[in-house]
């Protein structure tokens, strides 16, 4: 190219020129032509960079390139916070003499995009303040920042007005961010209000997928009636509407119309889309359909750790423990690295069986996950040991805890009861007692069955006595149940 390049200058240069200023001119051009090339480089590369070390390696080019340009500065603040350095993208935004409404909308998106929903909305104030006006995507992702929990109510009806305002109102996104922004802070009658106001024929799939996630948080019963209406207004679900209804009808135990929109599923092509697939395997196996989920989660085509402990789980609740290991297995053979939730599944399989040789291999694999593994896993591994007798292990288990909720306390108190160590499961409670953990009803009845399994009558009645006096836990029928038996059994 740069060939052509000199062969044009030398071309449409007239022949009386002297020979410096040919010999200055092709100097000239070379140094445009590198520019050209670095500048054009550091463009392509900006767009792509994800990595802090590329992105200062080419903040250096430009500055030793003279590459100080606003379009630049954009691009160069965009891949800062695209790979997570706020504070430098923050730096080099406050140093530009001059921004835009690209600068700001670069900016508010990236604190958007990372969780920093605060810092969003307050440089969308600074914006409006210093009179740049805001354009759709500068909208799109303040609605996404508004949308946040820990953002009042207040900043994004103010943001909504402005948009109105300014005449974005039928812009279908903005109606969609703020239809998502309203039900994430609990507003789903607003939502739907604002739904109808607009006209689902003015609507697209992402407005009616936005409200069917409202029905699956807050309303689930309403899913089937208002799919059928999404159906029946000619618009085509996608993958996230089959998700999210088949989720909302494995909830309701609703396996006759699941058929049916397992049918429409296939009908419009989504039948190798993860999502929708996994969805679909939850519902069958909800329904306790454990054939029916087997050959929906065989059509996966690439399945994930969900689509694998999806299958676990739905064995272990048809009961079946022994197919929720060899899923398990299985899943491990295929090199899909199992998460916390396929460890509790498997724990609880080999609990049910009990089978303690698996439990402790999967505990193996709880180490290696580290701090990716919860209080929940944990307090199914108490119970699998519990219920194969190893208190010795349960206690190593339990001692090891940093994070104990009363589930785990419970656990052992009624681990030991049911292993023949009433005296030691009491001692436990009066430990939890002693840490300020309160306890509930489920707690008291484990206490009351280790006090009737060592015939501690006076313990019992004082325990029983406390629940209400001491720890405003009203006893219940089982807890009666527990006094009864064991004064009968003391004559």
């Amino acid at each position: 190219m740069f060939r052509f390049a000199v062969a044009w200058f030398f071309t449409a240069t007239p022949i009386s020129l002297n020979k410096l200023h040919v010999q200055t001119s092709v100097v000239n051009c070379l140094i445009l032509y590198r520019l050209t090339r670095i500048r054009t480089f550091c463009f392509s590369a900006l767009r792509e960079c994800v990595e802090i070390s590329k992105a200062q390696k080419i903040h250096s080019q430009m500055i030793k390139t003279s590459t100080d340009s606003l379009f630049f500065h954009n691009h160069l603040i965009n891949a800062y916070l695209r790979c997570g350095e706020m504070e430098d993208a923050c730096y080099l935004f406050d140093e530009m003499p001059v921004k835009n409404v690209v600068s700001w909308t670069i900016l508010i998106a990236g604190f958007a995009r990372m969780g920093f929903s605060a810092e969003a909305i307050s440089a969308f104030s600074d914006m409006h303040k210093a009179y740049i006006i805001p354009n759709e995507y500068t909208f799109v992702s303040t609605l996404q920042a508004c949308s946040s929990e820990r953002v009042e109510l207040v900043f994004l009806l103010q943001v909504y007005s402005l948009l109105i305002r300014l005449g974005f109102e039928n812009n279908i996104f903005l109606k969609n961010a703020f239809l998502t922004a309203l039900i994430r802070h609990g507003l789903l009658d607003e939502a739907l209000r604002e739904f109808e106001i607009k006209g689902p024929s003015n609507l697209d799939v992402v407005s009616w997928n936005a409200i069917l996630d409202g029905f699956l948080k807050f309303r689930v019963t309403e899913i089937p009636c208002f799919f059928k209406k999404m159906v029946l207004s000619g618009i085509n679900p996608d993958a996230f509407t089959f998700a999210t209804g088949l989720t909302g009808l494995a909830e309701l135990l609703n396996s006759e119309m699941g058929v049916q929109v397992h049918a429409l599923l296939i009908k419009l092509g989504h039948g190798g889309e993860r999502c929708a697939g996994n969805a679909l395997v939850d519902m069958y196996l909800k329904n306790s359909r454990l054939k029916d989920g087997l050959k929906a989660f065989q059509d996966i085509p690439v399945k994930d750790v969900c689509s694998w402990t999806k299958l676990a789980a739905g064995c272990l609740n048809c009961g079946k423990p022994f197919e929720a290991l060899k899923v398990i297995e299985n899943m491990r053979f295929a090199g899909v690295k199992p998460n916390m939730f396929t460890l509790a599944t498997g724990l609880s399989a080999c609990a049910n069986i009990p089978n303690l040789d698996e439990g402790q291999k999967l505990q193996g694999l709880m180490i290696k996950l580290g701090d990716e593994i919860d209080v929940c896993v944990k307090n199914t591994l108490l119970d699998l040991y519990s219920r194969c007798g190893s208190m010795d292990l349960a206690s190593k288990v339990f001692r090891s805890m940093s994070d104990r909720s009363v589930v785990s306390w419970t656990s052992m108190i009624m681990g030991y009861a049911q292993n023949g160590h009433p005296e030691e499961a009491l001692a436990l409670f009066e430990e939890m007692i002693g840490f300020g953990e309160k306890s509930n009803h489920i707690t008291f009845i484990c206490v009351l069955y280790a006090c009737s399994q060592g015939g501690y009558i006076d313990k019992a009645v004082k325990y029983f006595s406390s629940m209400s006096q001491e720890h405003g836990i009203a006893p219940g029928e089982d807890h009666y149940a527990c006094m009864v038996n064991l004064l009968g059994w003391a004559g």
